[in-house]
Order: C-alpha cells, then structure tokens, then sequence
C-alpha cells in the first residue's frame, strides 16, 4: 500500500519557535509558472508586534555576547546551511544549475560576514586627537531593533539583508518576499538549530503593504531596512512614519546580490559611541 507524504507547514518564526498567526490566515504560494506550491501563514500586525517584543528581549544578550561568539554562530548558520544545500537548492523553485549557484553564494555570504563580526569596531572606531590631558576613543555599537523588508530574492538577497544586521549586534524583524516566501522559513529553521538565540532574527511571511507600516511607526523599532520595497508610495509613507521616533533608514534601491557586499549595510545600524577619559587616572 503506498503512503500519503507528509506536507510541510510553513508558519512565522518568532522567539525562537514557529507559530501560526494569530489571525489564522494564509495565502497560495506558487511557482513561476503559476503552480501551486504550498500555503504561507499570512502574518499580522499582532504578529508583528510580538516578533518586535521577541527582537528586544533578545537584544541585551546577543548585543552583549562578544563579536568573536556572534562570527562564530553565524558561520555555524553557514555549515548547517551547506548541509541542507539539496533542499534548498529544490525549494527556490528555479533551474538547477542557477539554484545551485544561489545557494552556494549564500553561504559563502554567511561566511564572510563573519569573518567580519570582530573586525567592523576596528574598521568604524577610533582614537580621536584632541586639545587637552584627555583619552577620546569612538567604537561602534548596535542600534538596537531593525525592522527588514526583504527583497525578492528569496535566499542570497535575505541572507544579504539579514546577515549584516545581526553580526553587529542588532536583532531583527523581517518581512519575507512576499511572492517567494518558502526558503526563508526553511532557513528559520535552519536558524533555529544553529545556536543563534531565539528572537535574534524573526521571520513573517505575508503582505509588506499591511506589515511594513506598522513595524516602521512602531516606537520600539530602531531601524528600517526598506530594501525589498517596489512601490514608491508605501516607501515613502514607511520613511514618514520612521521619523516620529527618528529610526535609521535604509532606502529601497536596485542591488546585484551577486557583487561585492561591502561593509555599508553593516555600518548602517551602528551608532558611534565616543568616551573621554583623563591622562594619568
């Protein structure tokens, strides 16, 4: 007698764990070709919420774990990775020699981000030179929590929003591609099993026009990426709601994933303390 296969089930990733939205929704994802593929949970503005609640509790812990373990955790993210290479390679739904490729450079991403973890404070701080007895050192440190509108491409383009944001000691909440929103949950799970504190990244799949407002006017979010945005109007009203609590934005712009990444979306949710201290005490 043959057997039914067992169905995956795609929730949200929140603290950790992988609840159902509270609402009960979902949405069809399909393929390119108009198949359809599996049904995504559909998140809401509670979820939103508690995905928020989670990105902070986890914040003092994982911004205060030294940049050596985060490098560490996120290279651990890249071996389980490079262990469910065929099943991702299956899920993002394109030919298999470009999936292949799409994976590979994925990892390789997760790779040199933390390679960087313990290098960014040496690359943005400094000893400044000033009149007077006086010690006056800057160094980098976390904004805090990081809203993130992912763009389209669903594995190499989230983990190229994503990775930046963590290895520095923020903690985010991220809007899946609407469109393609199965890789990032079988990489929530992938997450979850690699050692990264719960609630360091959490995942929604769902609209961005219902979520992105409400995580950028949202007070206890300290920073929006706007990456994956494609409609001018909604970009613009996440940057005018973003400014009632002066969050750092990230506008929307074209990137090849592929390129050199760079260190600015590392460098763009840092703040710069800066330290006086007397000569001779």
């Amino acid at each position: 007698m043959s057997r039914l296969p067992v169905r995956k089930t795609y929730k949200l990733f929140i603290g950790g764990a992988f609840p159902r939205s509270e609402s009960g929704r979902s949405y069809a994802v399909t393929s390119p070709k108009g198949d359809f593929l599996a049904n995504a949970s559909r998140a809401s503005r509670k979820d939103a919420r508690d995905a928020v609640v989670a990105a902070r509790k986890a914040f003092p812990g994982w911004s205060g774990a030294t940049a050596y373990n985060r490098g560490q955790i996120l290279y651990r993210v890249a071996e389980m990775l490079e262990g469910r290479r065929a099943q991702f390679v299956e899920e993002l739904g394109v030919g298999k020699k470009a999936a292949q490729e799409a994976v590979d450079a994925t990892i390789d991403r997760l790779v040199w981000y933390a390679g960087w973890s313990d290098k960014v404070s040496a690359v943005r701080g400094t000893p400044n030179p000033v009149a007077g007895p006086y010690f006056n050192l800057s160094s980098p440190e976390a904004t805090g929590v990081v809203a993130v509108i992912a763009p389209a491409d669903p594995l190499l383009g989230l983990v190229s929003v994503v990775a930046p944001v963590i290895v520095t000691g923020n903690t985010c909440v991220v809007v899946a591609s609407e469109p393609s929103p199965l890789p990032s949950i079988t990489l929530a799970e992938v997450l979850a099993t690699s050692d990264l504190p719960g609630g360091v990244v959490n995942i929604l799949t769902g609209q961005q026009a219902e979520l992105a407002p409400w995580l950028a006017s949202h007070m206890d979010v300290n920073g929006l990426d706007l990456t994956g945005v494609a409609d001018p109007d909604l970009a613009l009203r996440c940057e005018q709601d973003a400014a009632e609590n002066l969050k750092r934005v990230l506008r929307p712009s074209d990137v090849d994933w592929s390129a050199d990444p760079g260190v600015g979306r590392m460098t763009r949710f840092l703040e710069i303390k800066t330290v006086w201290h007397p000569l001779g005490i």
